[in-house]
């Protein structure tokens, strides 16, 4: 049976290391998390879990990145990989960045920074709840 998944996508450590923490105290050890501090790193991450046979349940991704915003991130993971539940956390985006991400990534929820705890597993889990 393959294992699931849930891949964090971060510029900023400290908040990687935040969603760790939250997702751990709740989820425990029903999943594997990952985390990545690029898209580039995140692409390679999703290669490498999808060549082990695991699957990607779910993306949470910033939107205000280097090199790549999140809105374009999330919609090149939708192109790949349309099965994926898709989750923006931003404290930047505007609203045509979340609308765009909506549409060309079929983005599930988009939470705001600083994030509500609850907030934010309550997305994951009712994300996860759509598989």
């Amino acid at each position: 049976m393959p294992r699931k998944a849930i891949l964090c996508v971060d510029d900023e450590k400290i908040i990687l290391d935040s969603l760790k923490l939250q997702m751990k105290k709740h989820f425990g050890n029903d999943y594997t998390y990952e985390f990545a501090q690029s898209a580039e790193e995140a692409w390679e991450i999703i290669e490498e879990l999808k060549e082990e046979g695991e699957e990607i349940l779910l993306v949470v991704s910033d939107w205000l990145m280097p090199y790549v915003k999140g809105d374009k991130f999330l919609g090149e993971v939708h192109q790949k990989h349309p099965e994926i539940v898709k989750v923006m956390l931003t404290g930047q985006a505007d609203r045509e960045a979340i609308e765009e991400a909506q549409q060309k990534a079929n983005l599930y929820r988009c939470i705001h920074k600083p994030w509500n705890e609850a907030e934010l597993i309550e997305a994951i889990a009712a994300g996860l709840a759509k598989e």
